[in-house]
């Protein structure tokens, strides 16, 4: 057959048993990418009491850093070598990490584990582009709107999930349960994807990606334990001047190499470094919220520090399933009116819910209806402030720069999560009223502070998303321009 009529024949091709199983795989992968930041936040109070330790940000933030600095490097592989076998060393990367972190013997090893699974960060636009690639175009359009729409729709059952995973196995069960999950994902996608065909040339900024990875490191570990070494103490002074040093360097070979990890001349546009930054505020507020969340729920009432339910993992559900339910319903209004209201008047939307969510239980933490009233005000305005991002990037730029953007955007969305719940820790390791059993708990001044840190991100958010110009409208079909910019 001519390569002409394969053409014609892929045109007419439709649903198949092996392309819904296809779909089904890539969902899978991106709603454990969507689930892991809330799973590993709930384990985290008994993962903490178990390594008694005081820095339970990395378990976070090392996942984030990993995936933002890995990501361009990846999408730069995946054009070289293929999407598909790029995705299939990202899941079974983030597999191994999961493995480690399961059976880390310290608390190092857990975060080198925690690292590893920030590979699953670029499994999203590895999916994405290989689905544009190698799906039908007939089921292209209804692919990514299912891909899209089901993202984080686990997040509503998944705090009952690990409350189970905590209360029968520990805190390695849910790393037990990533494992298992990836390793059939991982499976699955090798006998139903096809690979791209699609190949490009491009540069490997290894240098770049060394420099910004250590130079993010530096200052966060010298945020991290200032408090503990003190911050006059050489360590401390060492560890944030070399990652200044470092985040120097990098900064003049990105702007003086041909194909750096980031180009930083790109945020030159007002639009663009807007955007940006205004997505990953977003994104680090929502993380800190999720952190603290479950950490002061599961404090015990009788301590009598002014907050605390002495809740388990279980019963901890019934805080964080209205965070996950008001964030479908926020991405499912953004759906339904983006094409009547701009997207930047909803990322302000959204921001503003993340605000008032984030000081209404700094403010008032004590009892369990309100409580659950702020967590559903959040979830709002994570779905809304998510779901605008890919929106507000088709009206920030021209068409045919709209996949290096989103790429960039990505890079913020890791970057600023990773770094605000080291500041909000930072902020509560001065604050603690004692220690039990290996566990840390703050007093009611320090956990309200640490939610005036979430406050403050998504208000700098807000006032962002104020100052994004109204862009003009381009005139492609909206379901085109979504699947571009999520590509």
């Amino acid at each position: 057959m001519s390569s002409q009529s394969t053409d014609v024949a892929r045109q007419n091709e439709g649903w198949s048993l092996r392309l819904v199983l296809s779909l089904v795989s890539m969902v899978g992968v991106l709603e454990l990418l969507a689930v892991n930041y809330q799973m590993i936040s709930t384990a985290l109070p008994q993962i903490s009491a178990h390594f008694r330790t005081t820095q339970g940000a990395w378990l976070l933030t090392a996942f984030l850093l990993a995936g933002a600095v890995l990501s361009p490097l990846l999408g730069k592989l995946a054009d070289m070598y293929g999407k598909r076998r790029l995705l299939l060393v990202a899941v079974a990367g983030a597999a191994l990490g999961a493995l480690l972190s399961a059976v880390a013997p310290s608390y190092g090893v857990l975060i080198a584990g925690r690292a590893l699974q920030g590979l699953l960060v670029p499994c999203m636009f590895l999916s994405y582009s290989l689905m544009r690639d190698v799906y039908p175009p007939r089921t292209l359009a209804m692919s990514v709107s299912i891909v899209t729409s089901g993202m984080g729709l686990i997040a509503i059952p998944s705090p009952w999930l690990t409350g189970w995973l905590l209360g029968s196995w520990g805190y390695s069960g849910v790393f037990w349960f990533f494992v298992i999950c990836l390793a059939v994902l991982l499976v699955l996608i090798v006998v139903t994807t096809e690979e791209s065909s699609v190949r490009a040339h491009s540069r490997l900024d290894f240098l770049g990606a060394l420099l910004l990875g250590t130079g993010l490191a530096g200052l966060l570990v010298g945020v991290s334990f200032g408090p503990t070494w003190g911050w006059g103490a050489g360590r401390t002074l060492g560890c944030l001047a070399g990652g200044a040093v470092l985040l120097a360097v990098w900064a003049g070979q990105a702007l003086a190499g041909r194909e750096p990890l980031i180009d930083l001349r790109f945020f030159k546009r007002r639009p663009v470094i807007l955007t940006a930054l205004t997505a990953g505020l977003s994104t680090g507020s929502t993380a800190v919220f999720t952190t603290l969340l479950p950490m002061m729920c599961m404090t015990p009432a009788v301590l009598g520090l002014g907050y605390g339910f002495g809740v388990d993992a279980k019963g901890f559900a019934l805080f964080q399933a209205p965070v996950g339910i008001g964030a479908v319903v926020g991405g499912l209004v953004v759906g339904l009116t983006v094409r009547r209201i701009r997207p930047g008047l909803l990322m302000v939307a959204g921001q503003l819910l993340l605000t008032a969510g984030a000081v209404l239980t700094a403010v008032s933490h004590d009892a369990k209806a309100p409580l659950i009233t702020w967590a559903l005000i959040e979830g709002l305005g994570l779905g809304m402030a998510y779901a605008a991002v890919p929106n507000l990037v088709i009206d920030a730029v021209p068409r045919d720069l709209q996949a290096s953007m989103s790429s960039m955007v990505q890079v913020f969305q890791g970057v600023v999560p990773a770094i605000l719940p080291v500041v909000a820790f930072t902020v509560l390791n001065s604050h603690i009223a004692t220690v039990a059993h290996g566990f840390v708990f703050y007093t009611d001044g320090g956990i309200r502070v640490g939610f005036l840190v979430a406050a403050g991100a998504s208000l700098a958010g807000l006032l962002l998303a104020l100052a994004l110009s109204p862009a003009r409208r381009t005139e492609q079909p909206q379901d085109d321009l979504v699947a571009e910019a999520v590509a």
